[in-house]
C-alpha cells in the first residue's frame, strides 16, 4: 500500500491488475505524480477494498481471473457512482465483455495495452475534471 504524507487531500486512486508488476508499477507512478494510490491483483481485492479506501477512480484490467474487471465495475458503478472507471486490456474479446454493461445501461471507457503513462495520467486527469 502506498499512501502519501498529505494523502488527504490527493485524489484517491485504486489500480487494478493481476500482473502484479503492472499494478505496482502504475501505483508507485500515479503516486509520483500526486495520487494516493493502491494497488490490488484481482476483481475480488477490488470489491474488498473499496469501502474502507473510497477510491475517487478505478483504473482496472479488464482480464482476470474470478471477477473480471468489468464485473467488479458493474458493481462499483451501481453502488459507487461517484467513481470514475477507466479499464484497460490487451485482449481483443474485451469488447464482449463490455456488452453486458452496455445492456445495463452503463458504458465505460476502454483502453488497448500496452499504454504509456502519460496517455494514462492525461486520461485520468481528463476524467478528474469531467462531471
Amino acid at each position: 500500500m502506498l499512501v502519501p504524507t498529505n494523502a488527504a487531500s490527493r485524489t484517491r486512486l485504486l489500480i487494478a491488475d493481476d500482473e502484479r508488476l503492472i499494478a505496482d508499477t502504475l501505483a508507485l507512478i500515479f503516486l509520483k505524480e500526486g495520487y494516493e494510490t493502491r494497488a490490488v491483483y484481482s476483481g475480488e481485492a477490488i470489491l474488498e477494498i473499496f469501502e474502507s479506501f473510497q477510491p475517487d477512480l478505478l483504473l482496472s484490467d479488464v482480464m482476470m481471473p474470478g471477477i473480471t474487471g468489468v464485473q467488479a465495475a458493474l458493481i462499483l458503478q451501481t453502488m459507487y457512482p461517484h467513481c470514475k472507471i477507466l479499464l484497460l486490456s490487451g485482449q481483443a474479446e474485451t469488447e464482449d465483455l463490455l456488452h453486458e454493461s452496455r445492456v445495463q445501461g452503463l458504458k465505460f471507457e476502454l483502453i488497448g495495452k500496452p499504454v504509456p503513462p502519460r496517455l494514462l495520467l492525461a486520461k485520468l486527469r481528463q476524467m478528474e475534471r469531467a462531471n
